[in-house]
């Protein structure tokens, strides 16, 4: 298990979290990326302070995670989840998954969207679980790599088996193994992000683009491609098409792909490195190809028929947004129920119909057809096998190496 210590963030780092806050995934709503208009940004001064100063150590790292677990006599479970990541009524008033799973288990949700940024809801949290504290939470919503460091530090509960078969049952393969959780005995996912390639086939010419080489490379496309400025993704990609594997990669490999990507900066075949601002220029065709979002891509299909998506024979990076029991949560049993819930089939689906993104369980087609046959075919939202099998996830990095490759990778984005 990881010792807790503060740490003080190299300035690569805390660009790395600006560059997320104010255009990356950390700026994006749930539901409409086209509308980031500083969701979640975080003052940056806020991280600065939190970078620098950390929070005491307070001599958690021996502490047992677990607490007594009072809910049976309390039919309650207190969720805290990203904007607009939950399905809601037609007169907005309701939120229709949750509620059915209290009208069935008697159990009371208090649902909070009091997660708008990894690093700032971190910063909420950290001092009371490093304390050894309640946080008020019993269920969490966090990105991989936030959740790998959680469950490192021990802040995270393990999750009894007996209370999640259909979680147990239908979580996809794609997300059953992660290096930092093998098997799911923390964490289970709540959905998949995709980095894809996307392209504007009227900007192309007709021409379908569907490679990471294509977009370094091809000289009709110089000067009209973007990367994404978020390091795992872009450099994700390029690992794999170098033939790397980002599961298991070296500080060679790492350098390998910076030094592809740096000719092309070099040779102007790179337009620049954005968050998903790229989504405008896309749509206009000032970009013609780019690596992007799968969400961004089902949103600005919706409103542009030449916007186009490729899975490249290489493979692509999948990250996910994951569901936690922090340390002394009062509630685990119900969280964990509450977990199971969205592991039923018919539930999935209706969720996933409502925030259009990868759904990571099984057997859910058929009822997502129900709801809207559009989506039940839509390989961003339920991979197809082969889809699935080429997904690829960033493997977990220590503290020493996300602040190397943050200043290697800022060097080459020009932060």
């Amino acid at each position: 298990m990881e010792s807790y210590e503060p740490e003080r963030l190299s300035s690569a780092r805390l660009a790395a979290m600006r560059r997320s806050l104010t255009s990356g995934r950390g700026a994006l709503t749930r539901r409409s990326l086209l509308r980031a208009s500083g969701m979640g940004a975080l003052a940056l001064g806020g991280i600065t302070t939190l970078g620098a100063c950390g929070i005491p150590p307070a001599g958690r790292a021996d502490a047992q995670a677990a607490s007594d677990d009072h809910s049976a006599e309390e039919k309650e479970v207190t969720f805290s989840n990203w904007t607009e990541y939950m399905d809601v009524s037609e007169d907005e008033k309701g939120r229709p998954t949750l509620e059915a799973f209290t009208q069935r288990t008697g159990i009371k949700v208090k649902y909070t969207e009091d997660i708008n940024d990894n690093v700032e809801f971190f910063g909420k949290i950290k001092p009371q679980l490093a304390a050894g504290q309640n946080t008020g939470r019993d269920l969490i919503c966090v990105t991989d790599w936030l959740a790998a460091r959680i469950i490192r530090l021990g802040w995270a509960q393990k999750l009894d088996p007996s209370n999640l078969p259909h979680a147990f049952a239908n979580v996809s393969a794609q997300f059953r193994t992660p290096d930092w959780d093998p098997g799911r005995a923390y964490s289970y996912p709540w959905t998949g992000i995709p980095t894809v390639i996307a392209y504007n086939v009227k900007a192309t010419g007709g021409r379908k683009v569907d490679s990471v080489t294509q977009l370094l490379d091809d000289p009709k496309l110089k000067g009209r491609v973007s990367f994404l400025s978020e390091m795992r993704d872009t450099i994700g990609m390029t690992l794999l098409d170098q033939g790397k594997d980002p599961g298991k990669f070296t500080d060679t490999d790492f350098d390998g792909a910076i030094g592809r990507l740096q000719k092309a900066v070099d040779k102007k075949q790179i337009r620049r490195f954005t968050g998903n601002d790229y989504t405008a220029d896309l749509s206009k065709g000032d970009i013609a190809a780019c690596v992007g979002w799968a969400g961004d891509v089902i949103q600005l299909q919706a409103d542009n028929p030449d916007i186009r998506f490729a899975i490249p024979a290489a493979g692509y990076i999948t990250s996910s947004d994951n569901l936690l029991v922090p340390a002394q949560a009062r509630h685990k049993t119900n969280a964990e129920k509450l977990i199971d819930h969205y592991y039923e089939p018919p539930v999935a689906a209706q969720l996933a119909a409502y925030i259009n993104y990868v759904c990571p369980v099984d057997g859910v087609r058929d009822e997502l057809a129900k709801i809207d046959a559009s989506m039940a075919s839509n390989t961003l939202i339920l991979p197809d096998k082969e889809m699935a099998a080429k997904s690829r996830s960033f493997r977990s990095l220590s503290t020493k190496e996300e602040t190397a490759f943050e200043e290697k990778f800022a060097k080459l984005i020009g932060a």
